[in-house]
């Protein structure tokens, strides 16, 4: 896996489409999606160490930190504090993540990274939402 792309940096969030849509349809509640909607000056930060993988998305409000290997589920939390499974899986550059509870919830996360950018779509039915990083200057 020597040929494996790096998909490792930091980006800052310079656009969202559709995100509270998106909070909305999976039944996030309006209090909590008011605030995870207002983490609009979010960063994200992709580190690897050997096989383990952290994912960070920054916030002033909050740090969200998933810890993940590729290709092994684990369990998990949503955003709203739901528990779920989570699987990442990397295809060329785009590191795809899946959440399912066992209620038969299921969403779908794609992260197309470049060094400059990431561009995440992120699905549930029939809603989707895209957000957009840049390479960070810090």
């Amino acid at each position: 896996m020597a040929d494996q792309a790096d998909i490792t940096g930091r980006w800052d969030l310079y656009k969202s489409e559709n995100f509270e849509e998106y909070l909305k349809a999976v039944g996030v509640n309006f209090v909590l999606r008011k605030l995870i909607a207002s983490m609009a000056a979010a960063t994200l930060e992709i580190t690897k160490d050997g096989e383990h993988y952290t994912l960070k998305t920054i916030s002033t409000m909050k740090t969200v930190e998933t810890k993940f290997r590729l290709n092994e589920e684990f369990d998990d939390k949503l955003m709203d504090g739901r528990e779920c499974k989570t699987l990442f899986t990397l295809e060329g550059n785009v590191l795809k993540q899946r959440q399912r509870t066992a209620d038969g919830f299921e969403t779908m996360i794609e992260r197309d990274i470049t060094p400059e950018e990431v561009t995440t779509t992120i699905k549930y039915k029939d809603v989707q939402c895209i957000r957009r990083f840049r390479k960070s200057s810090a």
